[in-house]
């Protein structure tokens, strides 16, 4: 069985040892982020405990396997560039070790502490940190070069405005809800173990599952994009391309290829390792040079050259499929980049060249359904194990007095539009901010009040987030870099 997949036994437990610890990532991920899912239709004795954990799982696991994908590769894109092209080199392993150890240790920390932090906040830190380690210890790069900045700046902002609007919506809602709703009921807190009116339950149950879904399909695929780029980096005969593309499609890319390298790089002759190292270099610093364009059209040969007389990518040999996926990839993302940038050459013409570039896109950003199962599934199994202590912090701990039905339905519902927009958009965001903001916000609405040293060590676990997370995942990698470099010596 290795040997169809083309590696040996020690690359084989490689690739166990990062699945699993991907997989954990996402386990604990359930800790912290499904559990706010279920908080409040237990506060409220809409459903058992037992029963809630359960169907929220379930939810997770539709809003996973429904997911586009475009939140997974957004995580990847923060990475430094030269990292995810060479993720099989020795450089490649240290960074997915040490990125993922760095939020696992973060989350169980908070978790431990009962504090609802951000698996999104930790993830994208201890990305930050391997990005700047690897510019420290690069001889040609300066500090801070690779870091995708203006991705990360823009998942920031999702990060820092969502709790905000969670915030602010669900208080908003209340106070709408108050006004056009006359059943004093649903504003009441819950007496005793005894279930809320069917109507009420039946709306708490309707927002829990919402936001499973929401959480399923934005939160999941950030362990989703880390696995499939492990299996790229450890295991490319099989899934460096998208098997599933047919001949049609393949066609087009070939056309496309042809036309950009005609319009870009005619009569020129650039040596493959130049024009990677050319449009590595753009993606890194974002500078267009004459060099850069040229690069980029003899890329797009390379591919044409590479899909010749090519139907089906089984037809590829299994040890030239990564080569392949490296060209596709430079091509996809500069031309991305080009085109975000306003930057696009005049003469290539945008909309061919946007879907010329979609369907480069599709051969490489794809998830295989067992992986979004797996994810799906270590996200259920971490809500059944660890949910109470985060439940405990957002349904008591929060405001001074005791949920009630609309407070719980109110922030739910904005939890589960706010969550859906991002994934549209392909932004990762907190569910945790947003669930929990919301629940403050529904408090200071309704009159109840906050309880001042539980939001006070929230929002510490919230800022302290990302520095430590940069630190753990600098700190990490380069000890990693070190252990697989002069310990295991895998290059």
């Amino acid at each position: 069985m290795l040997d169809s997949l083309g590696i040996d036994t020690p690359t084989a437990f490689l690739l166990v040892l990062a699945l699993g610890l991907a997989l954990s990532f996402e386990f604990v991920n359930g800790f912290h982020d499904t559990a706010n899912a279920v908080a409040t239709v237990i506060y409220t004795n809409s459903l058992e405990p037992g029963y809630a954990v359960v169907w929220s799982g379930c939810w997770n696991l539709i809003g996973v396997l429904t997911s586009s994908g475009a939140v997974a590769f957004g995580i990847v894109a923060l990475l430094p560039v030269e990292l995810v092209i060479n993720v099989g080199s020795g450089a490649g392993f240290a960074m997915v070790f040490s990125l993922l150890l760095s939020a696992i240790i973060w989350n169980v920390g908070t978790w431990y502490l009962g504090l609802p932090a951000s698996s999104s906040h930790t993830l994208i830190g201890s990305i930050v940190g391997v990005g700047l380690m690897n510019s420290l210890l690069s001889p040609d790069s300066a500090f801070g070069d690779g870091v995708n900045w203006t991705k990360v700046a823009d998942t920031v902002k999702a990060l820092v405005l969502s709790p905000l609007i969670g915030f602010a919506l669900a208080a908003l809602l209340l106070i709408i809800a108050k006004k056009v709703l006359s059943n004093p009921a649903l504003f009441k807190a819950p007496e005793g173990k005894a279930p809320p009116p069917m109507w009420i339950r039946s709306l708490l149950v309707l927002t829990c599952t919402g936001v499973s879904f929401a959480h399923g399909s934005n939160d999941g695929q950030k362990g989703m994009g880390l696995i499939v780029l492990i299996l790229v980096g450890i295991v490319p005969t099989a899934f460096a391309l998208n098997m599933a593309t047919d001949a049609a499609t393949l066609d087009k890319i070939r056309a496309g290829s042809v036309v950009v390298e005609q319009k870009l790089a005619a009569g020129a002759t650039v040596p493959l390792d130049t024009a990677h190292k050319t449009l590595t270099e753009y993606l890194r610093h974002g500078q267009v040079k004459p060099e850069t364009l040229t690069a980029l059209g003899a890329t797009a040969g390379f591919v044409n050259h590479d899909l010749e007389g090519i139907e089906d990518f089984s037809a590829i040999p299994g040890n030239q499929r990564r080569a392949l996926r490296l060209n596709i990839y430079l091509v996809s993302e500069t031309l991305a980049r080009l085109t975000k940038a306003k930057k696009l050459p005049a003469q290539l013409d945008a909309a061919a060249t946007g879907q010329y570039q979609s369907l480069l896109k599709g051969v490489t950003n794809f998830i295989p359904n067992w992986v979004k199962f797996a994810v799906a599934l270590a996200l259920g199994l971490g809500t059944m194990i660890g949910w109470k202590r985060i439940v405990v912090t957002v349904g008591e701990k929060i405001g001074k007095a005791h949920l009630t039905y609309g407070q719980g339905a109110s922030a739910e519902i904005v939890a589960f539009g706010t969550i859906e927009a991002a994934d549209l958009l392909g932004l990762p965001v907190s569910t945790t901010h947003i669930l929990s903001s919301g629940i403050a916000g529904t408090m200071v609405a309704n009159g109840s009040g906050v309880q001042k040293d539980t939001v006070r060590n929230i929002i510490l676990a919230w800022v302290l987030t990302l520095p430590v997370c940069v630190l753990l995942g600098a700190a990490l990698f380069g000890a990693g870099l070190f252990f697989v470099l002069h310990v295991l010596g895998v290059r």
